[in-house]
């Protein structure tokens, strides 16, 4: 065998053994509404990404934000995972109350935070991280990644960032049984210090068979007035599925 078709041969072999990325869309709605029922907004969830062995991954995500009677946001965040699929880049902006926030990565194991404040402040953090911090709706992509070990009904700790408080925390992930949520899985994530754990509700998800969250259950990021968010139960549907699965 000559030399060159050798080279063929393993390079055929090495195209064989990696399947190729491709590209995928998901899309899905989440209606927010309180604890009594009363619907409070809809998220307008379009996700862009790949299939990659077969799992899908994220790389683009965008939210509108709309009240029940308008057609028009009212909030937007925009979410790219580049880096990473547990710690996007966060765009997020509420101009009914002169709001945004911004989570950048400028730099290995820093990320920036810049918070335009309702009252008109604004404050900037730097804040050191490692693999275990997770960010913004990065919990999502978590939970899949630990996908079997939650289901085998393991614990899985990690830490979670605060961003109007410029600090990541101790949580951890696990499954629970929940009145207030009806899913083929339900799981939980619990702040574990000591201080948190009597001032942050843990919050309540359902995911169903493929892996898809189908319910949230606790704070939003949208706010209820200058001082407080609001706390819902946003129930997600999905329209539009990638051409892959959504867990390993």
């Amino acid at each position: 065998m000559t030399r060159q078709r050798a080279g063929l041969i393993i390079t055929a072999a090495c195209c064989l053994a990696a399947p190729a990325a491709f590209a995928a869309q998901m899309s899905f709605t989440g209606t927010a509404r309180t604890y009594a029922g009363e619907t409070l907004y809809l998220e307008q969830h379009a996700v862009a990404g790949t299939c990659e062995s077969g799992v899908f991954q994220p790389q683009e995500h965008s939210i509108a934000y709309q009240r029940p009677d308008r057609d028009h946001a009212f909030a937007s965040k925009d979410l790219n995972y580049s880096d990473s699929v547990l710690r996007p880049a966060v765009d997020f902006r509420q101009p009914e109350f002169d709001e945004s926030l911004s989570i950048e990565y400028p730099e290995p194991n820093t990320l920036v935070i810049n918070w335009q404040m309702p009252a008109g402040e604004s404050r900037t953090f730097d804040v050191p991280f490692s693999e275990k911090v997770v960010v913004d709706a990065g919990f999502d992509n978590f939970v899949r990644r630990n996908w079997r070990a939650v289901l085998n009904g393991e614990s899985v700790e990690f830490r979670f960032l605060g961003p109007t408080r410029g600090e990541h925390y101790e949580f951890v992930l696990e499954s629970t049984e929940s009145s207030k949520v009806t899913a083929d899985h339900v799981v939980q994530i619990r702040p574990t210090g000591m201080v948190l754990r009597f001032l942050v509700d843990p919050i309540i998800l359902g995911y169903n068979a493929r892996g898809a969250l189908t319910d949230y259950y606790g704070l939003t990021n949208i706010r209820k007035n200058n001082d407080a968010n609001y706390t819902a139960h946003i129930q997600y549907s999905v329209s539009n599925w990638p051409d892959c699965e959504l867990t390993p």
